[in-house]
């Protein structure tokens, strides 16, 4: 539907539907397409609307099936900001990196940390 709607009101009210149910889609076997599409292709302030969304469950969002494939999205389109304020909160609050192990040694969290090491910058690196 969004690629082949021309029309900018339609291709709003669809928007704020998939806006409304960012987090359920990204779960979903089939939904998780359209929230990595609007990754992908969307507007700069749609990719950081989503990311907003998913800011808090970045860990838990990782480490499930579906979601895990946009959050790797998220890394690879989001802006510098965006990416290390996802990073900051895999890293967690406390010098243990506690989230970030967790991660490490899950089925799907795990390709999550891949790609953090591709997306990150040297700081995030050296921290990790």
């Amino acid at each position: 539907v969004l690629e082949h709607c021309h029309d900018p009101k339609t291709q709003q009210i669809v928007m704020d539907e998939i806006m409304q149910s960012v987090c359920m889609l990204a779960q979903d076997q089939y939904g998780n397409y359209v929230v990595q599409h609007v990754l992908e292709h969307g507007k700069p302030d749609e990719r950081s609307a989503i990311i907003s969304k998913l800011t808090g469950k970045i860990v838990k969002m990782s480490q499930q099936k579906f979601a895990s494939n946009v959050i790797e999205k998220c890394l690879a389109f989001g802006d510098a900001t965006e990416r290390s304020t996802m990073v900051n909160e895999m890293l967690g609050s406390t010098d243990e990196n506690e989230p970030l192990q967790v991660m490490m040694k899950d089925q799907f969290a795990n390709y999550v940390v891949q790609k953090v090491l591709e997306t990150c910058d040297d700081q995030q690196l050296e921290v990790i």
